[in-house]
């Protein structure tokens, strides 16, 4: 050591401490730092990687790339491949749940209600298409892992709820037939719109149309949306 020089004081394990300017370097990065982003940024890339190739052909090494982060912390958070492919599946009816929620469907006439949520389910499934990819792949798989969610049901159930809530209220304002069962509305509903996107390549080269094409949507909208209303409404 030069003369002069001054040795680092050692801590109390001995080692030298950190210059302020080091130390000052990582409380920005601890700053910084957003766990829950992180966590939303690496289900948002899982997504589209498991919507893409499926639970089977998904890498986590190309999540954790697209993510800057690293496959350690992937699973630190999910636990497992398995265990980030349910927390897709369960974001993704998390959020078709809660914007149906956002609509205040309960607030509309009954008919007008309808038309909102059926409007609604066929704008989903058109734009967000990797939920309607995962959906399926979900079904390939026997709703083997969405099962395990332990909010599934629960959560889902809502759509339901929002639906009976319609019919009572057309039925006692004379504007609904009373004999629609909820559960078999929704899935008249979720089946035109889902099929039009995720069958639309088997359909497409069946009929050599793609019924999900931008020039038939208006018109398949408000097909979907009078099919519904002339099924739920009262006869004169």
């Amino acid at each position: 050591m030069k003369k002069g020089s001054k040795a680092a004081e050692p801590d109390t394990n001995g080692i030298p401490s950190e210059t302020p300017r080091t130390d000052a370097r990582r409380s920005d990065a601890r700053r910084k730092y957003d766990p829950e982003q992180t966590k939303r940024n690496i289900l948002e890339v899982a997504t589209q990687e498991f919507s893409a190739m499926g639970l089977t052909g998904a890498r986590v090494d190309a999540i954790a790339e697209r993510t800057n982060t690293t496959k350690r912390m992937l699973y630190y958070y999910f636990g497992s491949k398995e265990g980030l492919y349910q927390a897709v599946l369960e974001k993704v009816y998390g959020d078709i749940r809660a914007l149906e929620q956002d609509l205040h469907i309960s607030e509309l006439d009954p008919v007008e209600g309808m038309r909102a949520l059926v409007e609604f389910t066929f704008d989903y499934h058109d734009r967000q298409r990797d939920f309607v990819r995962l959906v399926t792949i979900e079904n390939i798989h026997g709703a083997k892992y969405v099962e395990q969610v332990k909010t599934f049901k629960g959560r889902n159930v809502t759509v339901i709820h929002t639906i009976e809530d319609l019919l009572a209220r057309g039925i006692a304002s004379g504007q609904f037939r009373s004999d629609v069962d909820a559960i078999d509305l929704h899935l008249l509903i979720s089946s035109l719109c889902f099929h039009r996107v995720g069958n639309r390549h088997t359909f497409g080269t069946a009929f050599g149309r793609d019924p999900s094409h931008p020039r038939l949507r208006a018109r398949h909208r408000a097909m979907i949306v009078d099919a519904v209303l002339r099924f739920v409404r009262k006869e004169n």
